[in-house]
């Protein structure tokens, strides 16, 4: 997993309550297991229409924010059915963090075990950077995990609150098969002695 350190880019928004993982990627879409080549399914029937044309005024297709790295929108995002396909479709896009007032459960905890900061702030802070993510091309955004601090376009600074394992699993790319390879020595050493002590499995 790639480490999440300090993120700098566009901030799109998505002013939109109760985003479920079905409007996020769509069901059809569910059949790979792997996480690359979904950034095209990301918010598919909002970016297209129905005669599969691009939509051009949905956001993540406008000029300014066709290289988003960040998402400020509405409560409870990632609500629906869990998953993660939603998480490796943001990811894929070049999203690597949310930000919003509250998330579904499964999904908070599904975009800190792929390398998605999912950030929940007060109402008022989210609709101060909403308001600044209106700015386009010049809703340039810096998200510092060491500091958990956010800096807006004007340079006006907001704090928010991480779990202290998850930062640290962020900050160093540990997903949970990198946590488990942090002890691989001793694994090896269990299973050779296993191995002698217990021939038979």
């Amino acid at each position: 997993m790639q480490p999440f350190t300090t993120l700098t880019g566009v901030a799109a928004p998505l002013p939109q309550v109760n985003v479920d993982t079905d409007m996020i990627i769509p069901k059809q879409f569910l059949k790979t297991i792997k996480r690359t080549g979904l950034k095209d399914a990301l918010f598919f029937e909002s970016r297209t229409n129905p005669d599969g044309s691009t939509n051009p005024d949905f956001v993540l297709n406008r000029p300014a924010y066709q290289h988003a790295k960040i998402l400020v929108t509405g409560a409870n995002f990632g609500c629906g059915s869990s998953r993660e396909h939603a998480p490796w479709a943001l990811l894929d896009f070049g999203i690597r963090c949310i930000i919003a007032p509250s998330y579904a459960d499964i999904f908070f905890n599904n975009c800190f075990k792929n390398g998605i900061l999912p950030i929940i702030l007060p109402q008022s802070d989210v609709d101060k950077l909403m308001d600044d993510a209106q700015r386009g091309a010049n809703a340039v955004v810096t998200i510092d995990l060491e500091k958990q601090e956010i800096t807006g376009p004007d340079g006006g600074r907001i704090a928010f609150d991480v779990d202290p394992f998850r930062k640290q699993c962020l900050l160093n790319g540990w997903d949970d098969i990198g946590l488990t390879l942090r002890n691989e020595k001793d694994i090896t050493q269990f299973e050779t002695i296993r191995k002698h002590s217990q021939p038979w499995l």
